[in-house]
Formats: C-alpha cells, sequence, structure tokens
C-alpha cells in the first residue's frame, strides 16, 4: 500500500488558452479508491499521465511515500495504467498478454505461469488463456488489461475510463469487480470519469476537477449533502439555490426566513446560497410543518414511476421537489401547497 502526495501541479499546452492542470493539491491515502471526476477536457486525464511520467509538469511536485517520482522512469515508478482502449498486444494471446512484464523483467516462465493463472482467476476469465484479443469481447478485453496491470504487484493503480466502453450490464459487473479486486489487494487506485453516478458507486473520495482546477476532494456523501459551491451542487443533481443573507444566526431571503443547522454558519459571507436535494423537500396541503414552511402554487406535476417530482412557485422562485409516489396526497397543477426545507436537509455556501 501507498500513499500518494501531489503538490501545485502544473501543467500547460500551447495549444491550450488556460493551463491543463492548474495548481493541484491533493493527498491520496494508502489503499484508497479515488475518483478523478469532471467534464471532458477538465485535465483529469493529464494528471494521471504525469502520474506515470508519461508527461512531465511545468512544475509542482508527485511524491510516492515521501519520494519524489519526478526524476525516476516510468518503469521504475511502480505505477501501473489501464488505458481506456486497453492497448493489449493483438499478436499474443492472453497469457502473453498478462506476463509480458515479468518476462520483460526476466522472471522464471514457472513463476509467470503461475502468476498469470492467478491474475486470470483474480479477473474471473480462468480458461482464456491461449485466445487473442481479437476473440474476446470488450469486458473481457478490459478484465484482461486489469489483470496485465496488476501482475507487477503495483504501488498505484490509475484507470482511465474503465467502464465508458461498456455496456450497461457489463458495467455494473466490471464496477463490482474493480471494487472487489481493490479491496482485497488493498493497492492504492485512482481513477478517472465523468460520470457522477459511477464516481459515487465506486469511489472512497471524489476529486472534482473543472477547466484544470481542483474544486474539492472529499466523500460522495458531502458532494450531495455539504457542496462546496455552486458548480458541484450542480454537477450533483443540485436544481434549488435561493438567495439569502445572514440574519443572527438564520438566513433571510426572498420566501422568507429560513432557520439553518449548518455547521459553518460563521464561515459564510454575509450574501450567500441556500440548497436543497429535491428528494428532501416535504410537501403539505395543510401545513404540518413547525418551522421553515412557506406557501406556494404547483406548477407541474410530472409522474415517473416510483416518484413524482413537482414544480413549486413559491414567491416568485421555482422549487423542484421529487417525492416516492406510493402514498402520495392529491396533489394537482395549480394548487396551493406548503413547502418545508427541514433544517438539517439545508446547506449553505458562499458564491
Amino acid at each position: 500500500m501507498s500513499k500518494l502526495n501531489i503538490k501545485n501541479l502544473i501543467k500547460s499546452f500551447p495549444s491550450m488558452d488556460r493551463p491543463a492542470v492548474n495548481n493541484v493539491n491533493l493527498d491520496i491515502e494508502s489503499g484508497e479508491l479515488v475518483a478523478f471526476l469532471g467534464p471532458s477536457g477538465c485535465g483529469k486525464t493529464t494528471i494521471l499521465k504525469m502520474i506515470t511520467g508519461l508527461f512531465q509538469p511545468d512544475s509542482g511536485d508527485i511524491i510516492l511515500d515521501e519520494q519524489s517520482l519526478l526524476k525516476i522512469p516510468t518503469e521504475k515508478r511502480g505505477v501501473v495504467m489501464v488505458f481506456q482502449n486497453y492497448l493489449l498486444f493483438p499478436y499474443m494471446n492472453v497469457n502473453e498478454n498478462v506476463g509480458f512484464a515479468l518476462k520483460m523483467k526476466g522472471v522464471d516462465k514457472n513463476i509467470i505461469d503461475q502468476k498469470v493463472k492467478e491474475m486470470l482467476e483474480l479477473v474471473k476469465l480462468p480458461d482464456i488463456g491461449l485466445r487473442k484479443p481479437k476473440q474476446l469481447s470488450g469486458g473481457q478485453q478490459q478484465r484482461v488489461a486489469l489483470a496485465r496491470a496488476l501482475i507487477s504487484n503495483p504501488r498505484i493503480l490509475l484507470l482511465d475510463e474503465p467502464l465508458s466502453n461498456l455496456d450497461a450490464h457489463l458495467r455494473d459487473e466490471m464496477r463490482d469487480l474493480i471494487v472487489t479486486i481493490q479491496q482485497k489487494l488493498k493497492v492504492t487506485t485512482i481513477f478517472v470519469t465523468h460520470d457522477q453516478e459511477e464516481a459515487v458507486l465506486l469511489a472512497d473520495k471524489i476529486a472534482l476537477i473543472f477547466d484544470g482546477e481542483l474544486q474539492n476532494f472529499t466523500s460522495p456523501k458531502n458532494y450531495y449533502e455539504k457542496p462546496k459551491n455552486i458548480k458541484a451542487a450542480k454537477f450533483f443533481g443540485g436544481v434549488n439555490f435561493i438567495n439569502a443573507k445572514k440574519d443572527n444566526h438564520n438566513l433571510s431571503t426572498n420566501i422568507g426566513t429560513v432557520h439553518y443547522k449548518g455547521e459553518n454558519y460563521t464561515d459564510l459571507n454575509e450574501d450567500n446560497i441556500i440548497t436543497i436535494r429535491p428528494e428532501n423537500i416535504k410537501l403539505s396541503k395543510n401545513n404540518d410543518f413547525n418551522d421553515n414552511s412557506f406557501k406556494g402554487l404547483i406548477k407541474s406535476v410530472i409522474f415517473s414511476g416510483t416518484h413524482t417530482r413537482y414544480k413549486i412557485i413559491v414567491n416568485d422562485l421555482e422549487l423542484e421537489c421529487s417525492l416516492q409516489s406510493v402514498g402520495l396526497q392529491d396533489i394537482k397543477t395549480d394548487d396551493t401547497i406548503y413547502v418545508h426545507l427541514p433544517s438539517d436537509k439545508i446547506w449553505a455556501m458562499n458564491e
């Protein structure tokens, strides 16, 4: 297991009008499974390539177990990357592909054969050793590429969009396999994705990156419940935002005074923004709530099976609410309704 520290990392390319990676700092603990999440072109894969040594940073440092990697050749870093297109050798069979790294190190053939067998069993492909890559499905090629990466017992495992080329059911299988293997081997792992759901399901922590800059690095739960800023909240499905001002330990808004229990109250600017997820808002025709209850009008009702989504106008502000369809009150468009914002589900952020 290995700890990785990324310090003030900067990388620019002549074709870009901004740094591809701009002063990124990250501390990844030994054995963690971390997602680099963000839209295409945000710098995620560039960071991975600097960790492997394929790119050299303009400035900053990459430290693995208290040793800088910058002057260490790629092949000696103990860092292995599984690329999005797998890069299997087409003229080699699966056994040869998986054992290639050990062969290059001069390891005895009997040991290689045993390790290859163990790796293929680990990725649940014990009987395909003699096939060529073109005889494999996309999911099988992905697993072979993973086995080839793991056979050298890497200190850091890097996965570039590991699920993007797979069908939906194969993504589920591969996701479960990655988590199972990572937990079994305890190898520090970083994977790149633009898929928020994939990051949440796989990662212990998520590094959210926009335009080459690290926005936040925290647990998946915090991105939903305590987003750092509007960009992060929107990326994780936030749609409700209310302008607010500090008001004697509460928050004053154009829909009324909101009672706030967030532990970050003292860190908020005078002007800030409240967010609450649609599934955390409650509705009632009879105002059954003690606080944070505001009168509104139902603008639209969208039934989607297990959930029903409402758009509600509260003093010219539109809020969205998503409730489980089972047992709902009969609420229709143009009904007057009371909207409850539970104080323990509200989060305020600086602009």
